[in-house]
């Protein structure tokens, strides 16, 4: 019986295409719609925590001033590379740390100029901030000691000073002094805090040396610490925090006139947030799903009043009350699941479209997918059955015509039902 009121379904969906495209229309723009939200939702949040994955392993970025920014933290003494040793030397749960110098200087090659952001630091740094090589090398140990002037540079100074050519072995001027490039950076991209692949990377002592100068003992401008995996970085800042204090004198009433960035901690209030964006946004999607099926349920009612021919022949040759019920629910959900369908697939070729357009990755979720089929199909059912025939003992309704003997042509037969 079921099949057979599937086939009517179908027949009766078929007779007027317009109509049911229109009904349907609302529930798979619903589908859609949530669909999509919550995939782009879930690519966003996978490419956030990228981003900051890229930054570091387990990394915290310990620097001047209360917060970011030159701003924040002007007057405020920087750090020194004794810091850095102590900080190593005391807290266990540290893997590896490295003081870093960072300066704005002019970088010229050939005719090409611009301003470029240099960084002085330790081997180590390259570890910590998980940079891989494209071509070349990193510098050593020895070159840090005798302050050779080599360097590595990013993608982006690539482009932008040599095009396509290659760089290993050429030499370009950073503010007063000469430096040869011996590596070429693997690109990074963005992670919220400008181009992380527009950066040339070199020795500290060479920096300090040959174009900086060192006027102070505290001219590290960061300190970038590697947590050992497993370890509680919560703990971790509470032990950095006590010794950086003691060492620069501060007392108990006073604030720290530092701050500890902490990849881990930003990638998961991040990845919550989007996620939390993400479920209101598809909250707002599946009303539309609730739009449509009141659309299924007026155009139900209107099927109803035109089929009140049939509805009346149906008891009358045996069938019963819920049978006929049966019949305008298949029709329904035969609507909505045909709608949900067609969202589902509009909403993959969605997804696809703007992951490419927005540079977030696709992220296909097997779940929502059927979650969505699913809440269409009873979003079907419910207004399906608020629009059928009610299966009450009063529905149970002999269709009568009379004067059959002489009719009045002039008059259509009056009809009525009879309970």
């Amino acid at each position: 019986m079921i099949w057979n009121a599937f086939a009517i379904a179908l027949r009766e969906i078929s007779r007027n295409l317009t109509r049911a495209f229109l009904t349907v229309l609302g529930i798979f723009i619903g589908v859609a719609s949530l669909i999509t939200m919550v995939t782009l939702g879930q690519g966003v949040t996978l490419a956030l925590k990228d981003q900051i994955s890229s930054l570091g392993s387990n990394l915290l970025s310990v620097r001047p001033g209360a917060g970011f920014g030159s701003a924040s933290s002007g007057g405020v003494p920087r750090f020194s590379e004794k810091d850095a040793d102590i900080l190593r030397d005391q807290v266990s749960t540290i893997a590896a740390i490295a003081p870093v110098r960072t300066a704005a200087l002019s970088t010229i090659y050939q005719n090409i100029a611009r301003t470029s952001t240099v960084t002085g630091t330790t081997p180590i740094y390259f570890q910590i901030n998980r940079w891989k090589l494209a071509d070349g090398r990193f510098f050593t140990e020895d070159d840090l000691r005798s302050g050779r002037a080599v360097c590595l540079i990013g993608q982006t100074v690539r482009k932008e000073l040599f095009t396509e050519a290659n760089p290993i072995g050429a030499k370009i001027r950073l503010g007063r002094a000469s430096c040869e490039v011996i590596g070429l950076l693997a690109s990074k991209g963005a992670a919220g805090m400008g181009d992380q692949d527009d950066t040339i990377i070199l020795p500290l002592s060479s920096l300090q040396r040959r174009m900086t100068g060192k006027l102070s003992a505290h001219d590290i401008s960061q300190l970038s610490i590697s947590a050992i995996d497993g370890s509680d970085t919560s703990s971790l800042i509470r032990e950095i925090t006590a010794i950086l204090r003691e060492r620069r004198n501060l007392q108990r009433n006073q604030d720290n006139d530092f701050n500890i960035f902490d990849t881990r901690q930003i990638a998961e209030t991040l990845g919550s947030t989007t996620q939390l964006m993400t479920m209101l946004l598809a909250a707002v999607a599946a009303v539309s799903l609730l739009v449509g099926g009141i659309g299924i349920m007026n155009i139900m009612l209107v099927s109803v009043s035109e089929r009140t021919h049939e509805i009346g022949i149906r008891p009358a040759i045996g069938a019963t009350a819920y049978e006929v019920l049966l019949q305008f629910l298949i029709e329904a959900v035969t609507l909505s699941c045909i709608g949900g369908l067609v969202g589902i697939l509009l909403a993959l070729g969605l997804c696809l479209g703007l992951s490419y357009l927005i540079k977030v990755p696709f992220v296909f979720n097997p779940g929502i997918n059927g979650i969505a089929f699913l809440f269409s199909a009873a979003v079907g059912v419910l207004f399906g059955y608020t629009s059928a025939p009610s299966p009450s003992p009063g529905f149970s309704r002999i269709y009568e015509t009379t004067n059959l003997d002489q009719p009045d042509r002039r008059q259509p037969r009056g009809r009525r039902y009879l309970a």
